[in-house]
């Protein structure tokens, strides 16, 4: 309801720094990566501008890559609306999984959202839903984010030209968000515990009810209804998955089903 241009939730709330690393890392121009973009052409904007409108899914997979430590597929390359990345196992396949591998893989889900929403880069990435189709396992068992079109980013270091511009000088990526007619209402009511609580509600049940011993799976329902109320404050939800994390973290097995971190997790506490 806030948006008059192209309904992408990934452009809900641009700042500057974002559309710089949007234009920088297009992979789709023949200088890619170039400080001077020399041959970004009008018709290369229009591809990109296009992308974003249709599904900025694979432009999330250019500007933030896996190989940088980011929780997406690697991105192969595109064409119109056909896109090409490494394979995964959609979600939904773990929810009749072994208590051990449904809690290493609820564990790394959490461990996903807190990167989005802390990283070194100062971003803050949530999504305007969830369902499990969004979330993908590797053959190593990594899990990782497969369908990034419901993300949206906050840059909170510069924050949004969307929450506080004047609607003056507007440019291309701007009336695209906005259509250079309306200014859309602050980013901030987009709060921290969002995404925990989307999860919480729509995905970590499947996973983890009826999975283990009476004593650990009450406290693993007890965290998981105060993480799944809209009513809980910021807080109590980052607290609630917290707790969550330190009961499944010793639940997770170090065998070689999970070779994303064995055979490190013999020999290092981390994995």
């Amino acid at each position: 309801m806030c948006l008059q241009g192209l309904p992408s939730p990934f452009l809900r709330c641009p700042s500057q720094r974002l559309l710089d690393r949007v234009v920088r890392r297009y992979a789709e121009v023949v200088d890619a990566g170039s400080i001077f973009m020399d041959h970004f052409t009008d018709r290369d904007k229009l591809r990109l501008l296009y992308t974003l409108a249709v599904n900025a899914h694979p432009i999330i997979l250019q500007i933030f890559p896996g190989a940088e430590g980011w929780p997406l597929p690697k991105y192969l390359g595109s064409c119109g609306r056909f896109l090409i990345s490494t394979s995964t196992k959609p979600l939904q396949e773990f929810y009749d999984a072994p208590p051990e591998q449904a809690a290493d893989v609820a564990y790394q889900l959490l461990g996903v959202l807190e990167s989005l929403r802390s990283n070194d880069l100062n971003y803050f990435f949530y999504f305007t839903h969830v369902d499990a189709d969004m979330f993908g396992i590797f053959d190593n068992g990594h899990l990782f984010i497969r369908d990034a079109s419901a993300l949206g980013v906050i840059d909170k270091q510069e924050g949004s030209q969307a929450a506080f511009g004047t609607g003056e000088n507007e440019d291309i990526f701007s009336c695209l968000v906005s259509d250079c007619q309306v200014q859309l209402s602050s980013c901030d009511t987009v709060s921290e515990k969002q995404n925990l609580v989307l999860v919480c509600q729509q995905l970590l049940p499947r996973l983890l009810q009826g999975k283990f011993p009476s004593p650990v799976q009450e406290k693993i329902d007890s965290a998981l209804s105060l993480c799944s109320k809209n009513a809980s404050t910021d807080m109590e939800v980052l607290g609630a998955t917290n707790l969550l994390k330190d009961i499944l973290r010793p639940l997770r097995t170090c065998d070689p089903r999970f070779a994303y971190r064995y055979p490190d997790c013999k020999y290092n506490d981390k994995f």
